[in-house]
């Protein structure tokens, strides 16, 4: 039990509930029902106590999933996007037009689609088959003899768009970046043979942000089928690797999850893919620290850190995607120290929260002006390190910054740190600073 295991290993420490007290801030009172098992501890207290006490996440993983102490997200209830993802036979998309003349797409399964008449709609989606014939649907039309300004141009206007994503709601990118994700697949089938290939992974760079734009918007289930389609847009196009990328990318949904097993897992197993270049071995082996570090394992998240440091130094560029930082690079563009930022986020998740605190406010400061979503979510959980330190007015000071641009750019993901944050802060209801930030922090999380 919690309980017995938390007191010996204070007694094995030589450390009294006062100080144990003073180190995970918490009260002597609170940390005393826990040893006598009035009280039922929240994860927070437990990643504290695993550091301060060094026990590498064993009390973390003592407590219960469904213990009421953690924070609201912590084990989320997600029975939609529970679901095995659509496959691309099972769902297509249509532009839709509500009474009072708002727009936006929907996805509904292929034989409603049908049994509506839709297939005069969809063109290219109607297709069926494998290879290059499925991703594009339907037979092709006579090929043009040039396509490359077109392409061209898709490439400005992804680099757009995910400038788009740092400043504005996923809702609004989502239904951008599924437009262009069709039409770079209806130039790909009158491309000629020689630029078909590009057309197809430049609509598949198209539709795995798509699939970001999903997640950041609620919707797992959207985000892994629109994965799915990146993966069978690239083979297609002759580019294996975002295979391997989509399992960084199913990672990301697991460790949102807090399944700890699960991310690591997923994240190793795109480190071996044969065809994985050296940028996504090292998003990999970045997003497998997040793993480790949610199941309290500091020495095996500092070396998955070193070793994505190493990868990303020298990754270049991605095969098929340009070169350098370019709109095609899978990956964040706009966080210039991606693994200093990460070991900031993990050290959190670890319970190691002065440390956390400390390297997250150098990171914070180098991250590009303009960058309004990278910036908040590292900024929350630079705040929630400041609030689990004890420095709840700093903490505050922080999160007041941050809530124009959370509430612009309404990510859910998010979210979930700023419920996290708001569970934190309420232990100290009585600081000014808290009562004062309280109904707006409130107002952003309900969307107000």
């Amino acid at each position: 039990m919690f309980s017995a295991e938390l007191r010996l290993r204070r007694q094995q420490a030589g450390m009294s509930l006062e100080a144990l007290a003073r180190k995970v801030h918490y009260s002597k009172s609170h940390l005393s029902k826990l040893e006598n098992g009035a009280k039922n501890p929240s994860r927070e207290l437990a990643r504290a106590c695993d550091a301060v006490l060094g026990a590498d996440g064993q009390l973390s993983r003592l407590v219960p999933e469904n213990n009421p102490g953690n924070a609201p997200g912590d084990t989320p209830s997600r029975a939609e996007d529970q679901a095995e993802p659509l496959t691309d036979d099972q769902e297509v998309w249509l532009m839709s037009m509500t009474p009072d003349g708002q727009t936006g797409f929907a996805g509904m399964d292929r034989r409603t689609a049908l049994s509506l008449g839709a297939l005069s709609v969809l063109g290219a989606g109607a297709g069926s088959g494998s290879g290059a014939g499925s991703a594009l649907g339907g037979t092709a039309p006579r090929a043009r003899t040039d396509t490359e300004p077109a392409l061209a141009s898709f490439r400005t206007q992804l680099g757009e768009l995910r400038t788009m994503g740092q400043h504005m709601a996923p809702t609004m990118v989502f239904p951008i970046a599924i437009a262009q994700t069709n039409a770079l697949r209806q130039l790909a089938r009158s491309a000629p043979p020689a630029q078909r290939g590009a057309a197809l992974r430049l609509a598949a760079r198209f539709a795995e942000y798509t699939g970001w734009m999903a997640q950041e918007s609620g919707s797992e289930q959207r985000a892994l089928w629109w994965t799915d389609t990146a993966v069978s847009l690239a083979e297609a196009g002759g580019d294996r690797e975002m295979g391997e990328y989509a399992l960084v990318r199913r990672a990301l949904v697991t460790m949102y999850a807090h399944d700890s097993p699960q991310t690591i897992a997923l994240a190793q197993r795109a480190q071996r893919g044969p065809e994985t270049s050296t940028r996504v071995r090292g998003l990999a082996a970045k997003r497998e620290a997040q793993g480790h570090a949610l199941a309290g394992d500091l020495l095996s998240c500092e070396r998955a850190l070193e070793r994505a440091r190493a990868l990303l130094a020298s990754g270049g560029a991605t095969p098929g995607s340009g070169r350098g930082h370019g709109p095609e690079v899978l990956g964040s563009r706009h966080v210039s120290d991606p693994v200093g930022v990460t070991r900031g986020w993990c050290l959190v998740d670890l319970g190691r929260t002065e440390e956390a605190a400390q390297l997250l406010d150098q990171e914070c400061a180098l991250l590009p002006a303009d960058a309004v979503r990278a910036r908040t979510r590292f900024g929350v959980r630079r705040a929630i390190a400041h609030a689990l330190s004890g420095e709840v007015d700093h903490s505050c000071a922080i999160t007041t910054e941050l809530l124009t641009g959370a509430s612009e750019v309404d990510s859910a993901t998010v979210r979930l740190d700023l419920r996290r944050l708001h569970q934190t802060l309420a232990r100290y209801h009585g600081h000014r600073s808290v009562r004062e930030l309280s109904p707006v922090l409130l107002a952003t999380l309900s969307g107000a």
